[in-house]
This record gives C-alpha cells, sequence and structure tokens, in this order.
C-alpha cells in the first residue's frame, strides 16, 4: 500500500511541462490507479465490521463496471446480505475483494478507452488543419492551379465577352477567350475556406443541444467539436471544386460571388453528415465509463432481489457452492428455521419448503 501511494504522489508532483498535453491525463489515471489499488489492499486488512460496511459501497461499483453476468457479481449478489448482516467469512472477504480489484480494472480499462479516442480526435484536427493551411498556402502562390473561378452564361447583349466569377471578386465583360484560371487570386481559396468554417461553426453550435455533460476527466466532446472547423473548411473547397468539374449533376457555373461564397458555407455545414458520426461514437464512449446497469440507484435492494438461489426467496435455481463450504440459504434463512418450532407450537405443525 505504501508503495502505491508513493507512486501516486510522484506521478502527481511530476512536472511534464511542454508534454502535459499528451502525457499529463495518462498521469492522472496512474495516480488514480495506483490510489485504487492501496484500496484494494486495504479491504484485505480492515476489520470484518468495517469491510461488511463497505459491502453496498464495493456492490455499487461491481454494478457500475461489470457486466450483468460476471461471476463475480452474480456471486456477491447472492452474498451481500449475510455480509451485511455480519455474516462474513474469509472466501467472502476475498470475493469483495477479487470483486472490487475487477471493477476498477474495468473503470481504468474505460477511462484509457476516452483517452485514446480524444487523442485520435485531437490529431485528426490537426493533420486536417494541416491539409487545410497547406491548400491554403498552395493557393496563395500558385492561384491558377487550384482556380475556384466559374464562368456563367454568355450575356445576351454582348456576345463577345463573357463574366467570370470568382471567391473573392467579379470580372465583366471578359474576352471570350480568356481562362478563367487566369483570374483567380491568391485569396480564393483562403476565403472559401473561411466561409466553410463559417458553416462548420453552426453545424457546431447546433451539435451542443445534443452535448451531454461527463464526470470523465477528459473533454472528449470538445475534441470533436473541434475537429468540425478544419473539416468545414475541407469540404467547402472540395465542395465547389467538384461544382466546377461540372461533377454535380443540374449543378451549372455559379452566376455571383455571393452565390459561390453561399456555397462554400453550404458546405461547410454539409461536413456535419459526416463528422456526427464522430460524435456518435463520442459519446457512446462516454457512455461506456460507469454505465448504469439494472438498479444501480438502489445496488442494495437491486443484490437483495438477485439472490434469488434456493433457500432465500423460494424461487427456483440451481445450488451454489461456497468456498467455505456454507449453503446459500445462510443467514436470514438459518434465522426462520431457527423460530421455526416456537410457530408450528402456535399455529400447528406445518410443511416446510426444502430440505
Amino acid at each position: 500500500m505504501r508503495s502505491h501511494l508513493e507512486k501516486a504522489a510522484s506521478a502527481a508532483d511530476e512536472d511534464f511541462g511542454w508534454r502535459r498535453a499528451w502525457s499529463g491525463s495518462a498521469a492522472r489515471e496512474g495516480v488514480w490507479s495506483n490510489v485504487r489499488s492501496a484500496e484494494v489492499m486495504l479491504l484485505q486488512l480492515v476489520s470484518d465490521e468495517e469491510a461488511a460496511g463497505r459491502a453496498s459501497e464495493v456492490m455499487a461499483l461491481v454494478k457500475d463496471h461489470l457486466e450483468t453476468d460476471d461471476p463475480r457479481r452474480v456471486r456477491l449478489a447472492r452474498r451481500l446480505r449475510p455480509i451485511i448482516s455480519g455474516e462474513m467469512s474469509p472466501s467472502d472477504r476475498d470475493l469483495m475483494v477479487r470483486a472490487l480489484d475487477a471493477a476498477y480494472n474495468a473503470l481504468d480499462d474505460e477511462l484509457a478507452r476516452v483517452r485514446s479516442l480524444r487523442n485520435i480526435l485531437w490529431a485528426a484536427t490537426f493533420l486536417v488543419l494541416l491539409g487545410v493551411a497547406g491548400l491554403a498556402v498552395y493557393g496563395w502562390f500558385f492561384p491558377k492551379s487550384l482556380s475556384l473561378c466559374f464562368t456563367p452564361k454568355v450575356d445576351p447583349g454582348n456576345a463577345s465577352g463573357v463574366n467570370v466569377v470568382c471567391p473573392t471578386a467579379e470580372h465583366p465583360d471578359v474576352s471570350a477567350g480568356t481562362p478563367a484560371s487566369d483570374l483567380a487570386e491568391s485569396r480564393d481559396i483562403l476565403t472559401v475556406e473561411i466561409a466553410g468554417l463559417a458553416g462548420a461553426a453552426l453545424t457546431v453550435i447546433a451539435s451542443l443541444r445534443r452535448i451531454r455533460g461527463t464526470d470523465a476527466p477528459y473533454m472528449l466532446p470538445l475534441a470533436s467539436a473541434v475537429l468540425k472547423f478544419p473539416t468545414g473548411a475541407l469540404s467547402a473547397f472540395l465542395g465547389l471544386l467538384l461544382i466546377r468539374g461540372a461533377f454535380v449533376p443540374g449543378l451549372s457555373d455559379l452566376d455571383s460571388r455571393a452565390q459561390v461564397l453561399g456555397w462554400a458555407a453550404a458546405f461547410g455545414a454539409a461536413q456535419h453528415l459526416v463528422t456526427r458520426l464522430v460524435d456518435d461514437r463520442a459519446q457512446m464512449t462516454l457512455a461506456e465509463v460507469g454505465r448504469t446497469t439494472d438498479a444501480v440507484v438502489d445496488p442494495e435492494r437491486a443484490a437483495v432481489k438477485e439472490s434469488d438461489v434456493p433457500g432465500e426467496t423460494g424461487a427456483p435455481g440451481p445450488p451454489t457452492a461456497f468456498q467455505d463450504g456454507e449453503r446459500p440459504h445462510e443467514g436470514a434463512q438459518e434465522g426462520t428455521r431457527a423460530r421455526a418450532p416456537v410457530d408450528e407450537g402456535a399455529e400447528g405443525a406445518r410443511p416446510r419448503a426444502g430440505p
């Protein structure tokens, strides 16, 4: 126990500097993991009365983090009432220790999955942002190669010239033989990406209604929301590029600069069709941390309900073997049997169910 607490103190006092964003969360996990390990060891050393007093707390943790059909959870639920009543055997203490250790290990695994997904989202955000910045820089120096300028229909009143529409300017009455890419400017791609960011920001605000608070020590919803911004800028650029290449049937060349920016904002908002899958995955991962199972609000009563073994509630079921050799109907059932002769003397002999 002392060794675990010393490791926890060392991890809590460590200064990670610039590595805190990546290593600080893992250190917090190490602190709590060592504290929980010391708590499990402490449960082996306390008196029977104190261990019995912690039985309900252990059962609550087990219900939060272990599956319903986990053998340790099932056995602890069946033995909870005798333990609370003070009839705890050495095997019961060992069962409590193992169940508590398994519950804490499951909690550590759940938090590790949250941290891993958080790191993946931040890494994806950085890579997408790097790609968006690279497009803007490339378009700044080579605007003609990634031109987003459109040539709408020729003005009927002036057949000798055409209108060229770019994200940052409109060029009316341009010679019909002039390529639209020759009029592209350095700020075109950057302007489109900014419009895409504005559309993505609108979807971020709209998605806030679906975000729920969490007690997990990681800002996973924030990471999934930040990912929408560079993704919106990228989808705005790709959407206009598809329109210019006549990839989308029914969409002709855009007629004005306002239409270009409007479509850029619309494509920026359309990134929500993809990133909402990331939001769902984040919410699902958060829901798995301390997920509530059946009747976890009242774990002690739920444990008694799960104690449907022969001799306790009268429900049919196979007998359960215990390491200490006790029968599963001990405790309250033994008290009933001790009072049986008095009841029989007052009301007459009655047949008793069971052996």
